[in-house]
């Protein structure tokens, strides 16, 4: 009785493929790989982040002054809330050492402070978001690569039917069992590929809202407690020290 596979299952099935359908089963092999290992050490990574975010947003709202906030704050320089933070304080720190007029002073600090933070938390966004781009191209060309190995591995069923003159199944059916591997392995790379891409967005995004929510605070925090702001009028005591004293 013909059977469909060669005997020994899927490993003779692919000892046996065309040298085309095992470099396009290597390739997806390969994508499978580097997708799985971005997707663990995207779990790790982005937990920790949310976590960290969350955490020095809470200590910063806690702490008496800005000073004491960024000291807290720098009990973790990996979480990043510091690493916007740190870069605010410092664009505040040169403003307050500026030449300029109070009035002049506190506006354009306000203005260059809120451009900081803004593009702080768009670069710790990005730092976050990267290798995501693998698993998207992953998720939307995988199947094309494996749909690529069927085709060839139809064609191949063809072209032997023409060589040995007979429709038979026996002839037929190592080329169709190629083709079928080469769409299986490539759904099983899109898939988690695609289900991971989407769920780390939607972390990403979280985590962006906690630092969108930090840099409010810390703009909160400026007005009310930095001396050379006009509308306050505190010691001189109160004055930010350099962010090398954090």
């Amino acid at each position: 009785m013909d059977t469909i596979t060669p005997q020994g299952g899927i490993w003779a099935m692919l000892a046996s493929a065309t040298m085309t359908v095992r470099f396009v089963l290597l390739i997806l092999a390969c994508m499978s790989l580097t997708s799985w290992s971005i997707i663990f050490m995207k779990i790790f990574t982005l937990s920790n982040a949310r976590k960290d975010a969350a955490v020095d947003y809470k200590r910063f709202q806690e702490a008496e002054n800005l000073k004491i906030a960024m000291r807290a704050l720098g009990h973790n320089k990996h979480s990043p809330a510091y690493a916007v933070g740190l870069q605010a304080f410092e664009e505040l720190a040169r403003m307050e050492d500026a030449d300029l007029e109070p009035v002049d002073k506190a506006r354009i600090a306000m203005d260059n402070i809120r451009r900081t933070l803004r593009q702080a938390v768009g670069n710790e966004v990005g730092n976050l978001a990267k290798s995501l781009a693998f698993l998207a191209t992953c998720g939307s060309a995988a199947p094309f690569i494996g749909l690529f190995g069927t085709v060839w591995g139809i064609m191949n069923s063809f072209h032997a039917i023409s060589l040995q003159q007979s429709a038979a199944l026996s002839s037929v059916a190592p080329g169709i069992s190629e083709a079928l591997i080469a769409t299986a392995i490539g759904l099983a790379v899109a898939i988690p590929a695609t289900l991971a891409y989407n769920f780390f967005l939607g972390f990403i995004q979280a985590i962006e809202r906690e630092l969108v929510n930090f840099a409010g605070a810390f703009l909160n925090r400026i007005q009310r407690e930095v001396s050379w702001m006009p509308q306050l009028k505190e010691p001189p005591a109160r004055r930010i020290s350099r962010s090398e004293d954090i």
